[in-house]
């Protein structure tokens, strides 16, 4: 493996130069005390480690990390510090490869077989098509359907995974994600925080990188998906093309409301994605209540009962869900499901909302009644 250390102070630089020369496989490539004259030799040469200095003059050493990854998503970086224990649970770099100073050979070599361990060369093959459900559960999957078993280093570093996904196609500011996330802290250490999260981002994604990637640009990050599948997408594209329902496309409408397995992000208490959960909810009822009635015109009673249930077990205040089965149990001549039908709704939308159903439902149970009474 190739390394290069960056560090402001030159009896640091040449002390842990010895130390590594006497690692079997390891090679200097270079050593720097300015860091923008480091970060240049890595952007030009092969390299896989970096010893990087977290107090180095005019860069934050996070910051400089978070560039460097940005270059090279695959480089492990290696913090060296004179931070205590203390100081660095303090900023969370725990959860990074650090070593403190004195630098001490056999800790050096722990670091080092821990990063052979931790960052194979297996890269998947861009061949693949990598699938991201943000229906239900927020996980990413391969073309053979497998969870690829990702372990996120904290919530918020989950979380602000999410929240880029939530937003691809688009720049979100540095400003922005320290106000969503680390607002409690002051600046310095806000945007230290974000940093040290999209390394822990990159370093997770490492064997998908090719797939997906965070891009900094400008004052923001970005991220791309390349042959990436975003359930979200294909749900939505599909259904707003407005392709009528038919014995041709029924299929396909009920593969594309196959993907709703569950709410958007369900179970992430994120506010940020509640408005989006809903319209995606209003638009998965709302076609679901198509394929009802389109099913109820078609005479195929089973399957419309079927649509109908599973709208009103996830959604039970849409009155629409709760008519079209009092009609359809109507026309088979069922009348203790209309019955029950409309007794669960008017309870439901008592205990929910206080409120009675909707004058027409109400109307045309009466009717109803009236003319099975006859």
């Amino acid at each position: 493996m190739k390394a290069i250390i960056i560090d402001d102070e030159q009896l640091a630089l040449d002390y842990l130069e010895q130390l590594l020369l006497n690692i079997t496989d390891l090679q200097i490539v270079g050593k720097y005390l300015d860091p923008f004259r480091g970060k240049e030799a890595i952007e030009n040469n092969n390299v896989d480690i970096v010893f990087l200095d977290i107090q180095i003059p005019e860069i934050n050493g996070i910051e400089l990390a978070e560039q460097l990854l940005e270059m090279k998503p695959k480089l492990s970086i290696v913090f060296v510090t004179a931070f205590d224990n203390f100081a660095i649970k303090a900023f969370e770099l725990n959860a990074l490869d650090y070593i403190l100073k004195p630098v001490r050979k056999e800790r050096l070599l722990n670091t080092v077989e821990r990063i052979k361990q931790k960052f194979p060369d297996q890269i998947l093959g861009k061949s693949e098509l990598l699938h991201i459900c943000m229906f239900q559960q927020g996980i990413i999957t391969d073309s053979s359907n497998n969870v690829l078993q990702l372990q996120w280093r904290t919530n918020k570093v989950l979380q602000l995974f999410l929240y880029l996904v939530h937003h691809r196609g688009t720049i979100i500011s540095k400003a922005q994600l320290v106000e969503l996330l680390w607002r409690e802290y002051e600046p310095k250490k806000a945007f230290a925080q974000l940093y040290t999260a999209i390394y822990h981002i990159r370093k997770t994604l490492g064997a998908i990188s090719n797939y997906i990637s965070i891009k900094n640009i400008s004052e923001g990050y970005l991220i791309t998906l390349e042959n990436v599948d975003v359930d979200v997408d294909r749900f939505e594209n599909f259904i707003q093309t407005g392709v009528p329902i038919s014995k041709d496309t029924i299929g396909e409408y009920e593969r594309v409301l196959g993907l709703y397995k569950g709410e958007y992000l369900q179970g992430y208490d994120y506010l940020w994605a509640e408005s989006e959960r809903q319209r995606l909810q209003l638009l998965w009822v709302s076609t679901s209540l198509k394929i009802v009635n389109w099913y109820f015109s078609n005479h195929e009673l089973e399957r419309a009962v079927e649509i109908g249930f599973d709208i009103i077990s996830r959604n039970p205040l849409v009155e629409e869900a709760y008519f079209l089965l009092m009609k359809i149990f109507a026309s088979m001549n069922n009348r203790l499901f209309v019955h029950q039908q409309y007794q669960q709704l008017k309870e439901v939308l008592y205990k929910e909302l206080n409120e009675e159903p909707n004058q027409s439902i109400t109307y045309w149970y009466n009717q109803w009644k009236e003319n099975r009474a006859i």
